[in-house]
């Protein structure tokens, strides 16, 4: 399963990353209209996302497919007194109550590598949107598919934690296989070795649209770099805001 090694030492591979610029992303979007009380967060990894929005007075339902993410999920949830729902769950089989908003952040929805997933996913959420609901989310383009991870080989080197991350890129599917080799210290000094496997994809931005309009989405807004500005060429990480119509 993915991330099942990765769960351990996720939060620390991740500390650099800018979990408040798609906290600040997420709620000027809601600014624009009524802010939403029930947020279902797909993709919520070890909840960095759905717990600080849970500490800001949103109600939360965090959903993931690892149990080993949720586990820690849930232990970071208690330290930090916040207080989420977290459901074990594949997003293209979502059965949730309805929520006014639905995120899917840091990418999880790349991870969906077949077209009739992505299509199916988009329709599960519109299903679980009240009207008038917000879809917010970001994925992987494909310019960083072909041109940051291409064939390249990255290594990261720590005390606690190393790994070596090779990347094997499918032109025509504009598909990544990441082949990940962790080196976890133990309490005795040793090191383990761990292996995991994961595959993202990524669409043309016009496909995606596509999809979204064909699930009934509208007002639909592709932005990129977590600002409210059109991507470039060489935008790496593209978002998309989209609604559910009142009727």
């Amino acid at each position: 399963m993915a991330y099942a090694h990765m769960a351990a030492v996720y939060d620390k591979l991740m500390a650099d990353t800018p979990y408040d610029q798609w906290l600040d992303w997420v709620e000027r979007h809601w600014a624009k209209g009524d802010k939403p009380r029930n947020v279902i967060d797909l993709g919520c990894g070890t909840g960095t996302i759905a717990i600080p929005l849970s500490k800001r007075g949103y109600r939360v339902t965090g959903v993931d497919l690892s149990a080993e993410m949720l586990a820690i999920a849930y232990d970071k949830m208690r330290r930090e007194q916040a207080d989420v729902t977290w459901v074990e769950q594949d997003m293209r089989e979502l059965d949730l109550p309805q929520a006014d908003a639905v995120i899917s952040l840091c990418d999880s929805l790349s991870y969906l590598t077949e077209e009739e997933d992505v299509q199916e996913t988009f329709r599960k959420v519109f299903d679980h949107l009240a009207e008038g609901g917000s879809f917010l989310f970001d994925v992987h383009s494909p310019y960083k598919m072909l041109h940051i991870f291409g064939d390249e080989t990255f290594t990261y080197v720590d005390d606690e934690v190393s790994y070596i991350w090779q990347c094997f890129c499918d032109p025509l599917r504009l598909e990544v296989e990441h082949q990940l080799t962790f080196f976890i210290r133990q309490p005795d000094g040793l090191y383990k070795r761990m292996e995991e496997e994961h595959w993202q994809r990524a669409y043309q931005p016009i496909q995606m649209i596509r999809w979204l309009k064909d699930a009934g989405f509208t007002d639909i807004v592709l932005t990129a770099g977590y600002s409210d500005q059109p991507p470039s060429e060489k935008s790496d990480r593209l978002f998309f805001a989209a609604s559910k119509p009142r009727r």
